[in-house]
Parts: C-alpha cells; sequence; structure tokens
C-alpha cells in the first residue's frame, strides 16, 4: 500500500511535468488512410481515400472485413477519393452515418449510410445521395463533415481549385464552394436535408446550405467534444497557413477572408468588402515551417493534463507535430520524428484521445512524461466515458483481468473499493463522487497495479 500510495501522489503531481510528446504506432496495414474517427465506442473508423471505411478495434486488430467499400463509386487520387465520415449524433438509435467522396465525374458526394442491423462492424451497401456538388478543377475538393454540438451536420468545401481562386467561389455567395455548409439531416423527405433558418441566406439571396465563407481549402476542421468551439485548419496559397476558431455558441454568417486575404495578409482585395467585416486566423504559419497544414483537435482527453488547452496540428511537408495555444495562438513545434511521414489526418477516440497517421500507420499521441497512464494503456485497460457523470466502464482487451478497483482522490485518500467480477468489463457506481480529478487503479488476478486519471463532471 505504501508504494501504492507513492505512485498515486507522482501520478498526481506530473502535471506539473512538461510534456514530451511522442507518437507510438497502434496498427498498420492501412492504404491511404485519409480519416480517424469513431461511433460512440471503444471502436475507430478509417477512412482509405480509395473507397473503403475499416474498423480499428481497441486492441489494434483490423477487421479483415471492411465497414464499408465505396471503391467502385469513388474517383480518387490527388485530392479526390472517399475523404470524410461523420456518425449521427443518434447513431446508437438509427444507424446512419455520412460520408464524403468524389464520384466518377469528379465532382464531391455528400451521401447517407447505414449500419447493417445484424452486425455492427458491417454497413448496408445502399446510400442515400443528399447532394452533390460540381468541382470545376480535381483539387481543392476539402473533404471533412462533421456534426455540431447544435446537432447540424457541417461540411468542409474548398474552393473549387486551380489556384488562387480565379472565378472567386469563395467569396460568391450562389455557390457552395469555398464555404462552410450547415444543413439538418433530421428529415425523411427529399433531399433527406433542410437548411437551418439560422444560416445567413435563409429566404434571402445566397444558398440556403451556406453557414460561412471564404474558405479555400479546408482539408481538417473539428470541434471541441466538451465545449463545442469550432478549428478551421485552411490550407494557403503561397505562403502562409492558417488555424481559424469559432468559439461557441458559434457564430453563422462569418468571413473567413479568403481570396482576398491568404492568412491575415492581402492577396487579391479587388471587390473585397472590408477587412473589418471578416474573420482573421486566430493563427497562421508561413512556408518556411510547412506547405500544407493538416488539421487536427483541441485536446479533450484525460491521459495528458499536459495537453489541455491546446490545439494539435501537423503539416504534410513536416515529419512533425505542431500545437497551438487555445488562447493566444502562440505555436509550438515537436522535434521532427524519426523516419518519413506525410501526415494526413488526425483522430480523436471517444475519450478524446488523439490519433495521427501518415496514410498507412495510426499512431497515437501521447506524453511520454506521464508513463503511468501510458502503462494502464499498455496492459490493456480502457475506462469509458472518461469524464464520467454517474458510471464509468472498466474495459480489458487481453488476458489480464481486474479483481480490485479502488478510487482515490488527488491527495491519497481512498473513496472507493469494490472487488469486481473477474470479466472483461465492469461497470463503477460514481455518483457519489464530486467533480474533479481522481485516481483509479485497477488490481489483477495476476498480482500487478495500472493506474489511470478519471474526471468526474
Amino acid at each position: 500500500m505504501k508504494n501504492l500510495l507513492l505512485l498515486i501522489v507522482a501520478f498526481a503531481s506530473s502535471v506539473v511535468f512538461s510534456q514530451t510528446i511522442a507518437i507510438q504506432s497502434f496498427a498498420t496495414g492501412f492504404s491511404g488512410a485519409v480519416e480517424i474517427t469513431h461511433a460512440g465506442d471503444s471502436r475507430l473508423f478509417v477512412v482509405q481515400q480509395g473507397g473503403l471505411i475499416r474498423v480499428l478495434n481497441a486492441n489494434g486488430t483490423i477487421n479483415s472485413t471492411p465497414f464499408l467499400n465505396l471503391t467502385s463509386l469513388v474517383a480518387s487520387g490527388g485530392e479526390r477519393g472517399l475523404l470524410g465520415l461523420a456518425f449521427h449524433p443518434d447513431y446508437t438509435t438509427n444507424g446512419y452515418f455520412f460520408v464524403n467522396y468524389t464520384n466518377t465525374s469528379g465532382n464531391t458526394v455528400i451521401a447517407r449510410y447505414s449500419v447493417n442491423s445484424s452486425n455492427p462492424d458491417i454497413a448496408n451497401t445502399s446510400g442515400t445521395i443528399l447532394m452533390t456538388i460540381s468541382q470545376p478543377y480535381s483539387n481543392h475538393n476539402g473533404g471533412s463533415l462533421r456534426f455540431g454540438s447544435d446537432g447540424y451536420l457541417y461540411i468542409g468545401m474548398g474552393d473549387g481549385g486551380s489556384g488562387g481562386d480565379p472565378e472567386n467561389r469563395a467569396q460568391n455567395i450562389n455557390t457552395n464552394l469555398g464555404k462552410m455548409l450547415r444543413v439538418d439531416v433530421n428529415t425523411t423527405i427529399a433531399p433527406f436535408y433542410t437548411s437551418p433558418a439560422s444560416n445567413p441566406y435563409v429566404g434571402i439571396a445566397g444558398n440556403d446550405e451556406i453557414w460561412a465563407i471564404g474558405l479555400r481549402n479546408p482539408w481538417k476542421f473539428s470541434f471541441n467534444r466538451l465545449n463545442g468551439d469550432l478549428w478551421i485548419a485552411d490550407v494557403g496559397q503561397n505562403n502562409i497557413e492558417e488555424i481559424n476558431k469559432v468559439s461557441n455558441p458559434l457564430t453563422a454568417g462569418l468571413n473567413f477572408g479568403w481570396r482576398c486575404y491568404e492568412g491575415n495578409v492581402a492577396y487579391n482585395t479587388s471587390g473585397c468588402a472590408p477587412i473589418g467585416t471578416m474573420t482573421m486566423p486566430l493563427t497562421q504559419y508561413t512556408h518556411s515551417q510547412g506547405c500544407s497544414i493538416t488539421g487536427g483537435y483541441e485536446y479533450t482527453g484525460t491521459a495528458y493534463p499536459n495537453f489541455l488547452n491546446k490545439y494539435f496540428f501537423a503539416d504534410y511537408c513536416e515529419n512533425r507535430i505542431g500545437y497551438t495555444n487555445t488562447t493566444t495562438g502562440a505555436i509550438t513545434y515537436t522535434p521532427y520524428f524519426s523516419g518519413n511521414n506525410n501526415f494526413t489526418s488526425f483522430g480523436e477516440d471517444m475519450n478524446g484521445e488523439l490519433y495521427i497517421t501518415n496514410s498507412n500507420t495510426i499512431f497515437k499521441i501521447i506524453d511520454t512524461s506521464t508513463a503511468s497512464t501510458t502503462s494502464f494503456e499498455k496492459a490493456g485497460f480502457s475506462l469509458y466515458p472518461n469524464p464520467v457523470k454517474n458510471s464509468f466502464t472498466l474495459l480489458s482487451s487481453t488476458s489480464r483481468i481486474a479483481k480490485q478497483i479502488q478510487i482515490f482522490d488527488v491527495s491519497g485518500k481512498l473513496l472507493i473499493s469494490k472487488e469486481v467480477s473477474q470479466s472483461a468489463s465492469n461497470t463503477i457506481d460514481v455518483s457519489s463522487l464530486s467533480n474533479g480529478i481522481y485516481i483509479v487503479n485497477v488490481s489483477t488476478t495476476d498480482g500487478n497495479d495500472f493506474t489511470s486519471k478519471l474526471v468526474k463532471e
């Protein structure tokens, strides 16, 4: 017990140590991975540009049968392909998910599919097309789609391609290119979406689906899963890569400035509205630091407290990870990693822990200064949900089995001790605990102890 208490005190005090960001191989064997997401459970879903969606399990294994195969519908290569995946907020009830792909005519398709009712690891092969958006060129297709905390589906659309937005589409409110679209997909009437009344051009001139304008190529955007803030990484033209933050509650009708401005620097201001009417980025960097931003996530997990209040991103041309302070926009970079990585996408699991891919391997992003939680995960244990409200489930993905679970506060005081059934899954009631940070210790049948953080909210 003395050693355990020392471990807990050391674990709790690790939040004051500076982080060492590293990437840890989690799964290999992918081809052209461009998206990593989850469906509210411990699985990850990996989108491959060629048209496959594959299931990656919590223990790092990949299902041999794809979740969905759209290769016959997809034109892949360059910036085209199967690019985005978003699960409906009520996926556990309705089984709906949405994809963004380039069809064989070179146009963007947003479509709805559903999971097989008898096998959660396989989707039904027939889908429903919600919208098809014509693409004048082969580049700047955007690709991400996400559900916001308002329950609406957001779709990031590039400006249509070529270079410099020659037809000024990003500022044209009569085209969906160069925009952030927002639609309500909770309708059974064709075209199976409506435009929220709060979208800026509903009932007046301009496309109803538009939520914001002035984007060049928002290849990756994301929402903070806890507070709803929106982060948009917009790929630059000649010199500047930018990161935009929109705090929740989100303001509709924003103009992010392209092609008038690249970042906060004038690019082509002919016919443009005053700069004061536009939303400039939280932060940006020049091409002396990269060439094409790969947007990520603001960290909302619990395993690595040093990652809090940081938005993580990468650059396709730089073999390292960057992060920005979520308030000041100050950017810090990791040292360069070994090997050759052209990072294409980040991912977030159900607990807010982060992943990154170079298209072939999925890496977990870790803080090597908090080795205790890393040991917890390496032992095959995971907690969900975390943060927790009333109860959490302890899962074991290996043969190691828990026999006792203890919960301590950060001072080392024992609050809950429970002998558990020796099974792969145990649910623990924590409704009696006040909101805050706690330490969970798992004693196993083979005589070991493993420790992790738990947040009660």
